[in-house]
């Protein structure tokens, strides 16, 4: 990124040296992202991060699509709320948070006998607070057969960093990724448009990427992306498998230690469906704001939800589209990342437990006050 933060700093819409300079990185990154992604580098649209390549997905851009708009009840805020925003359909999932493809096929059926159009099936390939990972083929057979003039999406965001992304998004016809999530810079994205998919520019003034998404290319953005995806995809077998191991032990290691907990989409210990990246888990007697504050304390930095908003922690509507919540209990999610080692999985066995009985500790006292 450093070359294109200083000397050259041209803005690839321009026409003398420096502009074409900057169209020469923009094009190899494209052409980089796409041979990891699966797709040709005309089908690349860079964005401003994954909220912009969500939202320009659902609404299909300005006219906003025709159709109603359909997406799983545990998307990401970027999904959900264009979807509400424009009168669309939710679909149930199952208590380990994978879409409920009877469900999708029974919601399509229905707008269709109302007489109306299914604009777009959005689909997250991986769950960003609880881990799940769907099966987008199956999604897609769905789709095909009750929707078939839908336009099927996905976000990829979450999926990105563990999962090879060429078979992820092979089913879809809209993707949407973000750099920040696998290494590289935050407000910089990628939105997948398979060719013969129909999108108008959601952004208009300017033309750029081919008239799809207007507005300056962030060039040092755009080649950070690609360099963190090529960095990412070189690595991804090992980390997995390193990482995977190290959310088995904490995860294992947190069921040991402290009664009442339960994890939240692997409650028999199976981790078959999930990312390596994700352990959440919920736990009996506690709540949550407190157990992060003394978490905090004790140097781990985790949450109670997705970090999809401003900051605050907000009620998670994942967890409350997977079920009725045991009556209680505070949820813990803590996430795990390329650097990730044994002595960070070491702190946070050593802090969990003890910030859980502080927590009942205090309850009891205050109950026997």
């Amino acid at each position: 990124m450093e070359p294109f933060l200083g000397d050259r700093y041209g803005n690839p819409s321009g026409a003398h040296p420096l502009a074409r300079d900057a169209v020469r990185a923009v094009d190899e990154a494209r052409e980089q992202v796409a041979e990891l992604v699966g797709c040709r580098p005309g089908e690349v649209v860079f964005t401003s991060g994954g909220t912009e390549a969500d939202n320009h997905a659902v609404t299909g851009g300005i006219p906003v699509r025709s159709g109603v708009p359909v997406c799983s009840a545990v998307e990401h805020p970027a999904v959900l709320e264009p979807v509400a925003a424009l009168g669309g359909r939710t679909v149930a999932v199952d208590p380990l948070g994978r879409i409920d493809l009877d469900d999708l096929r029974a919601v399509l059926a229905d707008i269709v006998d109302r007489g109306r159009t299914v604009g777009v099936v959005s689909v997250m390939a991986a769950n960003n607070e609880v881990g799940t990972v769907n099966d987008l083929d199956a999604v897609a057979d769905v789709v095909r057969d009750a929707a078939p003039h839908a336009v099927l999406h996905t976000d990829a965001v979450q999926a990105a960093p563990w999962l090879a992304l060429d078979r992820v998004v092979a089913a879809a016809d809209l993707a949407s990724l973000s750099a920040h999530k696998f290494g590289g810079p935050k407000g910089v994205g990628v939105l997948v448009v398979r060719d013969g998919t129909v999108l108008a520019p959601l952004l208009r003034g300017g033309g750029q990427e081919r008239d799809r998404r207007s507005g300056t290319t962030n060039v040092a953005g755009v080649a950070g992306l690609a360099a963190a995806l090529i960095a990412t995809a070189a690595d991804r077998d090992a980390t997995t498998l390193r990482i995977s191991a190290l959310r088995d032990r904490l995860a294992d290691g947190l069921r040991a230690t402290v009664p009442g907990l339960v994890e939240t989409v692997a409650p028999d210990g199976d981790r078959a469906h999930l990312l390596p990246g994700l352990c959440h888990v919920t736990i009996d007697g506690v709540d949550s704001e407190p157990l992060l504050l003394l978490l905090e304390d004790a140097g781990v930095f985790a949450s109670a939800a997705s970090s999809c908003s401003s900051g605050a922690q907000q009620a998670s509507h994942v967890l409350a589209a997977l079920g009725p919540a045991r009556p209680g209990t505070g949820s813990l999610r803590l996430s795990l990342g390329w650097d990730s080692t044994g002595v960070d999985v070491d702190a946070a066995l050593a802090a969990v437990p003890v910030a859980v009985e502080r927590i009942r500790s205090f309850a009891s006292a205050s109950v026997g006050d």
